[in-house]
């Protein structure tokens, strides 16, 4: 059995196809790192958007549920 590839320069040339071949491995690899940076992104605003509205549920139900005191004149 013989070697495809006889020396790295030659497999990085991949018969002079290696621009393209590689080029697409960059892209390839470079949307999924971009998309899971993304994705990280996105869930933390979501997180921090669900916090702040869970404080002002919680601001909202604390002045609907406070006892209504009397004035006396």
């Amino acid at each position: 059995m013989q070697p495809y590839f006889y020396s790295v320069s030659e497999f990085l040339a991949m018969g002079k196809h290696g621009v393209f071949v590689w080029s697409c491995w960059a892209i390839t690899v470079g949307m999924m790192l971009a998309f899971v940076i993304y994705s990280r992104r996105q869930r933390q605003a979501l997180i921090k958007q669900l916090t702040i509205q869970q404080a002002r549920q919680a601001q909202r139900t604390a002045k609907t549920t406070m006892p209504v005191t009397k004035q006396s004149h």
